[in-house]
């Protein structure tokens, strides 16, 4: 029997069945892809993340959905970096530290803060990569949507995995929408590579709470849970978008997600850089160790 340790982490939230959940599995470098996977499906949260050693950074980890590995995202990003707090892995000085974090798209910088039993998790995402423009009538069809219901022109945007950001007009049509899983494979044929797809990360200016400036929304397709409580990787690449395109003001924001799934996350965003070519995005959340616990396989 092989037994690995893992912790099963609420990221982008302090408080227990908030934000977006993520199994933590530790010393995963001979877990093999099958049972990742399995992994992945076993526990019904939309990603899990194994740790892993790295010849480049200070610690790798690699994350996947319940079809594919994917090259980085935010909430596992979070949830592992809480999981080695918790585990006492990082040396803290005063309650911080600056580490990095090998994910499949790169090295990312992490910085810690760690005080009166609460943890915020810091990534530096890298510099914003904006791909095609998408028709705002075929994203509104996808998402079951007026074209009047989307503002501007809709842009593929990458800071390690890419999204089409997608401004909604407002709160009552971003509720409105439903993903056709039928349109979206249409869009993203079987095999497409993650830098081709069009996957909509819905975003609404202002927050769902008096403390938020953004809430957004990530409708996901079947084998994935149907909605995504907290996108991390999203809300990097909607920062970039925002900024670039001058659709906010100030470089520092909050972003919310999840609040009307019963699961409230919050960010705190900051994009690097002039509006013209920004240079990276930090994306900040909390984390909350729900369980505890060791996973058992039989041995290859």
């Amino acid at each position: 029997m092989s037994r690995y340790p893992f912790d099963w982490v609420d990221a982008f939230t302090d408080r227990p069945f908030g934000g977006n959940g993520c199994v933590v599995v530790h010393g995963a470098d001979d877990l093999n892809v099958a049972d990742r996977l399995a992994l992945v499906r076993e526990t019904s949260l939309s990603e899990c993340a194994f740790v892993v050693g790295s010849e480049v950074a200070d610690f790798g980890a690699r994350y996947y959905l319940a079809d594919k590995e994917i090259l980085m995202a935010g909430h596992p990003t979070v949830a592992t970096v809480v999981s080695l707090i918790d585990r006492g892995l990082v040396p803290l000085t005063d309650g911080r530290a600056e580490f990095t974090l090998e994910v499949r798209s790169g090295v990312l910088p992490i910085a810690v803060d760690h005080r009166a039993g609460r943890t915020m998790v810091v990534m530096t995402q890298p510099a914003p990569r904006f791909g095609r423009r998408v028709d705002p009538a075929a994203i509104a069809a996808m998402v079951s949507l007026e074209p009047g219901d989307i503002l501007g022109t809709p842009q593929v945007v990458s800071t390690g995995t890419p999204f089409c950001i997608t401004l909604v007009r407002d709160k009552p049509a971003l509720r409105r929408a439903r993903l056709d899983a039928a349109l979206f494979h249409a869009m993203n044929p079987q095999g497409s590579a993650r830098d081709d797809m069009v996957e909509p990360f819905l975003v609404t200016l202002g927050g769902e709470t008096s403390a938020g400036d953004t809430f957004s929304r990530l409708l996901l397709p079947p084998p994935m849970p149907p909605e995504d409580p907290f996108t991390g990787s999203a809300t990097g690449c909607m920062a970039g978008y925002l900024w670039h395109h001058r659709l906010i003001g100030e470089p520092r924001f909050v972003a919310e997600q999840g609040h009307w799934m019963g699961r409230p996350g919050r960010a705190e965003v900051e994009v690097l850089g002039p509006h013209e070519a920004p240079t990276g995005v930090r994306v900040g959340g909390r984390g909350y160790v729900l369980m505890r616990g060791e996973l058992d396989l039989p041995a290859a």
